[in-house]
């Protein structure tokens, strides 16, 4: 993962669980709804000088015409069922995306809590601080020319479906053709219990090769991040692991299960991080 995103001034740095609780749920009131229902999109990453370059981008680089040839074959030689014959694009993308081909898909979450999981899962990377990204896709979504908009309105809803995408564009070269520059966030289907207990959502761009933290450097109005110091990692992990935000519910199965316990069970180092006397002595 290349290391290019720098601090501007749409960061928080947060000093505490509490002030990490408050930044994650802020602007989520609707008065038209008189609910709690946030807009935000969340992303979390456990270096913040992570940048938003998708798994196709840092893999292949420039050269935007493999992405046909990865789908191409993927499709050739996948045994999956859930997408059915003359699957588009945007499915074949999809599956491909959770199964860990490169893709241009970039996996975002609608819990800030999942968020925050993804920022403090790696023990390894508790030297440095991570980052929670946030981005409105309602008002992304909003920003998308005919057909997609005229989409959203005919459902009533601000984020997108694989059924709403196939009906507006057929397949995903109909999207690049509206041009290089849009980004759109739509829904997985339910393929399994990790897509469901992630509460995954992803975003899109109109080019293989495109980076979203770019684009949004050009909207500061639509995203933020917020910066969680190294030295208070283990206080919010401690913390999400007795809420029971862990691998062993996000990834179901044995290798969820182990990468918990192989956490649980990782002393902690002084090195990188406070003494709990000394946390005791702050808060």
């Amino acid at each position: 993962m290349t290391t290019v995103a720098l601090e501007t001034g749409n960061d928080v740095r947060v000093e505490s669980w509490c002030e990490l609780c408050e930044r994650l749920y802020a602007n989520s009131w609707q008065e038209s709804l008189m609910r709690f229902r946030s807009n935000y999109a969340f992303r979390g990453l456990s270096d913040k000088s992570y940048d938003l370059q998708t798994s196709f981008s840092r893999r292949c680089r420039d050269y935007s015409h493999l992405e046909y040839h990865l789908l191409r074959n993927f499709s050739k030689y996948a045994e999956v069922s859930w997408t059915g014959e003359n699957a588009t694009a945007w499915r074949w993308l999809t599956v491909a995306q959770h199964h860990g081909l490169p893709t241009r898909l970039l996996d975002w979450t609608y819990s800030p809590f999942v968020a925050a999981h993804f920022a403090t899962a790696d023990t390894d990377r508790f030297n440095c601080d991570g980052v929670i990204w946030y981005a409105d896709y309602v008002k992304i979504n909003q920003m998308l020319p005919s057909p997609l908009a005229d989409e959203l309105v005919r459902h009533g809803a601000h984020a997108f479906t694989l059924e709403m995408l196939e009906h507006a564009l057929g397949d995903i070269k109909a999207f690049d053709a509206l041009g290089s520059d849009l980004v759109l966030f739509f829904e997985p289907p339910s393929i399994d219990a990790r897509i469901v207990n992630q509460f995954a959502f992803f975003s899109v761009m109109s080019s293989p090769t495109a980076q979203l933290d770019r684009w949004l450097a050009g909207h500061p109005e639509l995203y933020g991040r917020i910066v969680i110091p190294r030295d208070l990692k283990w206080e919010i992990r401690d913390k999400l692991d007795q809420a029971n935000i862990t691998e062993r519910i996000l990834f179901p199965g044995l290798d969820g299960l182990a990468s918990w316990l192989t956490r649980q069970y990782t002393p902690r180092s002084n090195a990188h991080n406070p003494s709990i006397e000394q946390r005791r002595k702050e808060s």
